[in-house]
């Protein structure tokens, strides 16, 4: 069953391994602090920098907390961050780009004068100000904030497969046949652009992810919490490379490295996966 289920769907050792990984960094966040009993990460356990030992198996924060504990917890945030934004960015760019690509016409030229007017805005400097703009910025805030700010680059290259599928023969079949558009739109276009969706909607969870860690480090993280964004603010602060605590700082550089990468191998799987014709008999 299961070489069935890979050779259908082409599950390739580079996906594979990127699902693996990414898998173990999301249980890691999730239910790390719950089996080994870490429910609070701005515990302080210890002095200055301790470096790593029994008690703190990476040793200690500029304030004595627990650093390990702290990745668990951060993880789990950043990855959140990074999902809520994913999925806000995927869904309008797709809505944005499909009713422009479908429609046309002066709905198109609007739609996509607007995608270009944000386009040339860097997103950079509209994330400061919405962030500075908010005076609490919770999880669901700055996946918000970092979500509609990164869609449009979505919603361009949505547009123009819409725009090619839109001519498509089976496309005018169900046209003919009287079915309505957002049951054409449903199921006879967004259905060939899937591996598209889904390796757009793996970008812009990484961009969520980094985005909401830069945004961290110059001090526009969330309010009263953590994330591996926020724990390299706090080693930037406290100077950790300057005094050699090498612990507060690269295991969450790494930490957003592997997920990084992870999603980097599950994005260049996509075609992989959707295409059969790059399936290797």
């Amino acid at each position: 069953m299961w070489r069935s289920f890979r050779d259908n769907f082409n599950l390739t050792p580079r996906f594979i391994f990127g699902l693996i990984l990414l898998l173990f960094l999301i249980g890691f966040g999730v239910f790390g602090p719950i089996i080994l009993n870490r429910p609070d990460p701005l515990k302080i356990v210890g002095l200055l920098y301790d470096p790593p030992s029994q008690t703190a198996l990476l040793g200690t924060d500029n304030f004595g907390r627990d650093i390990f504990t702290q990745l668990m917890h951060g993880t789990k945030t950043s990855l959140t961050v990074g999902l809520i934004a994913g999925t806000i960015a995927t869904l309008i760019g797709v809505l944005i780009g499909t009713v422009a690509g479908y429609v046309g016409g002066i709905v198109e030229e609007l739609l996509m004068a607007f995608t270009n007017v944000v386009i040339t805005i860097p997103s950079i400097v509209i994330l400061i100000l919405l962030s500075i703009a908010f005076s609490h910025r919770s999880i669901w805030v700055m996946g918000f904030i970092i979500g509609v700010t990164s869609w449009p680059w979505t919603a361009r290259a949505v547009r123009a497969q819409t725009s090619s599928l839109r001519t498509r023969e089976h496309v005018d079949v169900a046209r003919l046949s009287g079915t309505r558009t957002l049951p054409l739109i449903l199921w006879e276009i967004i259905p060939y652009m899937l591996s598209y969706i889904v390796m757009a909607f793996v970008l812009q969870l990484n961009s969520g992810i980094l985005q909401e860690a830069a945004l961290s480090m110059l001090g526009l993280g969330i309010d009263r919490g953590i994330s591996l964004g926020i724990m390299l603010q706090w080693a930037l602060l406290w100077e950790s490379v300057r005094t050699g605590a090498w612990w507060a700082f690269i295991p969450p550089t790494l930490f957003l490295t592997l997920i990084a990468f992870s999603l980097f191998m599950l994005q260049s799987s996509v075609d992989d996966i959707f295409n059969p014709r790059l399936r290797q008999n």
